[in-house]
């Protein structure tokens, strides 16, 4: 929000002790919760015209090395004249100009900023300048320097002269709970309710008086009909007649360009004043548009086909609140204009609207067709209700004054459900428990009428109080207690002796210590870390996917419309990225979550751990030719982080649609996680053309897995374990796994492991037939084991293999 100082002392009153200077006005704003985000001084001569003044003319002589240039005695005001070379043609003895002193910085109409220093002209000394109304920013013509009222005095300020409008501009940093300092009169109530505050006197806003509105002509009068009551709570207007359409009085212009506001005609200018005086927006039609001499205030069908004022054809949304005459619309409402419907030069007549809408339908409205005007910033922080009158009166009585246009009608007010005020119960304990600071019921009072409050009941230890329409934010007594403290101003907050602190319970704290665990293992093991969008392109899914899919409303792009139910796509744009800019050998990880939705309103949250693997494991060198990642080493990275998790699940071969050769990993009927090989049908929708290996964890049942182990201390043994090697011919569709559950199936207590160290094929070990070399390893925590007890064991390994799985010991 810009605020001017010069307009915002005109609201302050004439009764203040000592009206704050720019530097205070910025300390206490900030101190009341208005953050002064920037603080500049403004003037509408760039520079200010600092270091230029009215010089008289002397003497004018050619200048001897050239033709077109003059040296001039020029007399400002001092004991010595200066010499200036000139090359003005129109510079003569005897003329009052204006003089750029040296070490004055002029700013031109155009162009970077020029310092004028002391310099010599082909030979000869010049000791400033004389301006031309281009090179001080006076204008746009240079066919000569500038020629003033003889009677004006050498020396004089140039500033004192052509008293450039000068001015202190304020940038505040609003939240969003602040809508009733949007404007130069909010922010005015604030400082004087602090200043009334600290001062201990009684100090109100400086209100322009605000004549009545009477009929003076008859003419066109425009009927209004409220449909949508909902959007629009209240509706007022009136007609006038006979209006000039010229320019603003200067004064009004200056204020509107202090804050960056470019005066267009008087009555647009007049609008916009209100609107930074007030807080509410207006809009000015021209009612010789307005078809039917109706206004109807109601949406339209879905699709309708609408010319803004940028002449944009736009498609309305059902949702959007239209103003429309008798014929179709004219207005998109609070928001943007039609492209008639506005005023123009030619305009003689207006209908006047000031209004209140609803802030979420103008904020969907605005975004929605990509119009963030002013109205519509204001309106979607939500407005006072009950100033649309006093601000319709206050512009007409401006078109009055400077457009010299009359009332034909009264103002139409339509407010069919008036708002009831908010009633709040502050009680005095509560408002020292959040403060921290025990108000004196007098100051609470006093604080609180002067930002408008009004006291209903005042009780031993409560108020009951009732809310003005400026302040819709305040709901709860937090909201006064805030209102209390911003006004006596935050830096006056006391800090006390002792801090009172109480301990809080940890939660979620397993399962950042495990995210952390993996990740800092994925990491030492050569994986990095990415963030992938959660918001992706619903064509890379199926339509079994999408039907359980989160779709976006309001998308941003059409490639980005729908919330993602897997993480595999969008890491194969991370991947198809990088192979693209020739990096071929990755290994990704990601935390991140998918969305889905069994019925309308109702949406769930899924956490992942994802790993993503593509490309070599072991680039070429002078060792060896490059190793390439497989699904070997995919297992064993899966295998190695659920046994990091403490789980010792299931693995189970099973179809994916996604996946090839897919493996998950099972325990307590839960699916800790699933891996194979990315099917080539999906990798070609990102054009990807090497094998990808992707690995999901399921997350949130690994946590509550690894939450449910005990952890168990053991001493190291002190007894050495004994290896024991055997080869078994078996089936070559026998997997590993078989043999290894038939071998723990025997129960023996001194078995710690068994290892497949090499698989061996051959046809002299006869068709479908391969050699599996395994490894046993036997402890006894107590003893050391004896050759006598390893070969029974040993026996019965052999036996088990033989028996149940047809396997013949190699020799």
């Amino acid at each position: 929000m810009t605020i001017s100082y010069n307009w915002l002392c005109d609201y302050l009153p004439d009764n203040l002790t000592q009206k704050p200077n720019p530097e205070q006005v910025s300390r206490i704003l900030t101190s009341v919760g208005l953050e002064v985000e920037s603080f500049h001084p403004y003037s509408s001569v760039r520079g200010g015209m600092e270091g230029l003044v009215i010089g008289e003319v002397i003497s004018v002589e050619s200048h001897p090395n050239a033709d077109k240039l003059k040296i001039t005695q020029v007399n400002i005001g001092s004991k010595d004249n200066l010499q200036i070379v000139c090359g003005a043609s129109n510079v003569a003895s005897g003329q009052k100009v204006v003089v750029a002193l040296v070490g004055s910085t002029l700013y031109p109409d155009s162009g970077d900023s020029l310092q004028i220093k002391a310099a010599k002209i082909r030979g000869m000394e010049s000791q400033g300048m004389l301006c031309a109304e281009d090179e001080i920013g006076l204008g746009k013509d240079h066919a000569g320097i500038i020629v003033l009222p003889e009677k004006l005095r050498p020396g004089l300020p140039a500033a004192d002269y052509y008293k450039p409008y000068s001015d202190f501009i304020y940038e505040i940093g609003l939240t969003p709970n602040h809508m009733d300092a949007m404007s130069h009169i909010g922010v005015a109530r604030d400082l004087c309710a602090f200043l009334s505050h600290q001062d201990k006197k009684d100090y109100h806003v400086k209100l322009p008086v605000v004549p009545s509105v009477v009929p003076e002509a008859k003419g066109k009068e425009i009927k209004i009909e409220l449909i949508n009551r909902k959007d629009c709570a209240r509706y007022s207007g009136l007609t006038m007649t006979g209006i000039r359409i010229g320019e603003s009085p200067q004064w009004m212009q200056e204020k509107l360009k202090a804050i960056g506001i470019r005066p267009i005609n008087n009555v647009v200018d007049i609008t916009n004043f209100v609107l930074q005086e007030t807080g509410q927006p207006l809009h000015a039609y021209d009612a010789n548009e307005i078809r039917g001499n109706k206004i109807i205030i109601k949406n339209l069908p879905a699709g309708t086909d609408f010319i803004t004022l940028d002449e944009k054809e736009r498609k309305l949304d059902a949702a959007d609140l239209m103003i429309c005459d008798a014929e179709g619309p004219i207005c998109i409402a609070g928001v943007f204009g039609g492209l008639n419907s506005g005023i123009k030069n030619t305009s003689t007549d207006l209908f006047l609207e000031s209004a209140w809408f609803n802030p979420s339908a103008i904020r969907r409205t605005s975004f929605r067709h990509g119009l963030r005007t002013e109205a519509a910033i204001h309106f979607e922080k939500g407005m006072d209700i009950s100033g649309t009158v006093n601000a319709l009166k206050r512009a007409s009585s401006l078109i009055r004054e400077y457009a010299g246009g009359k009332i034909n009608s009264p103002i139409q007010d339509l407010y069919p459900e008036p708002f009831p005020k908010t009633q709040v119960l502050l009680k005095y304990h509560y408002l020292k428990k959040l403060s921290g600071k025990n108000y004196h019921s007098i100051v609470v009072k006093n604080i609180l009428l002067a930002l408008g409050f009004d006291i209903l009941r005042e009780g031993l230890d409560d108020l009951l109080i009732a809310v003005p329409f400026h302040k819709p934010d305040v709901q709860l007594p937090a909201d006064l207690v805030e209102e209390i403290m911003r006004i006596d101003g935050f830096d006056h907050i006391e800090i006390p002796g002792n801090i009172n602190i109480s301990p809080s319970v940890e939660s979620g704290r397993e399962q950042a210590a495990m995210q952390e665990k993996i990740a800092g293992f994925l990491v030492g093991s050569g994986f990095n870390e990415i963030f992938t969008n959660s918001i992706t392109n619903s064509a890379y899914f199926g339509e079994t996917e999408l039907q359980t899919a989160v779709k976006l409303i309001n998308n941003l792009s059409a490639e980005l419309n729908v919330m993602r139910p897997s993480l595999l796509e969008t890491g194969l744009e991370s991947i198809s990225w990088n192979l693209n800019r020739k990096n071929n050998d990755l290994r990704f990880f990601e935390f991140g979550k998918t969305y889905e939705t069994s019925q309308p309103g109702q949406y769930t949250e899924i956490n992942h751990c994802c790993l993503y693997m593509t490309g070599n494991l072991q680039p070429e060198n002078w060792k060896g030719k490059p190793v390439a990642i497989d699904f070997y080493y995919l297992k064993g990275i899966c295998m190695a982080l659920s046994s990091l998790s403490g789980i010792h699940g299931e693995i189970l071969p099973f179809n994916h649609q996604k996946l090839s050769g897919a493996i998950e990993i099972r325990q307590d009927n839960k699916i800790i996680l699933s891996a194979g090989e990315v099917d080539s049908s999906i990798l070609q929708k990102f054009d990807i053309r090497q094998p990808v290996f992707f690995a999901d964890i399921y997350w949130d049942n690994l946590v509550d897995l690894a939450g449910r182990k005990t952890i168990v201390f053991s001493e190291l043994p002190r007894q050495v374990p004994v290896n024991r090697d055997l080869a078994l011919v078996v089936e070559k569709s026998l997997p590993f796994e078989k043999i290894e559950k038939a071998v723990y199936g025997i129960g023996l207590e001194k078995l710690r492991k068994v290892q497949l160290f090499d698989i061996f094929e051959s046809e002299k070990l006869g068709k479908d037939k391969k050699s599996m070399a395994i490894s046993f390893t036997f402890l006894d925590y107590e003893k050391t084991l004896t050759d006598k007890e390893i070969d029974a064991m040993m026996n019965r390994i052999m036996k088990t293999a033989e028996e149940e799985l047809k396997a013949e010991i190699r020799k």
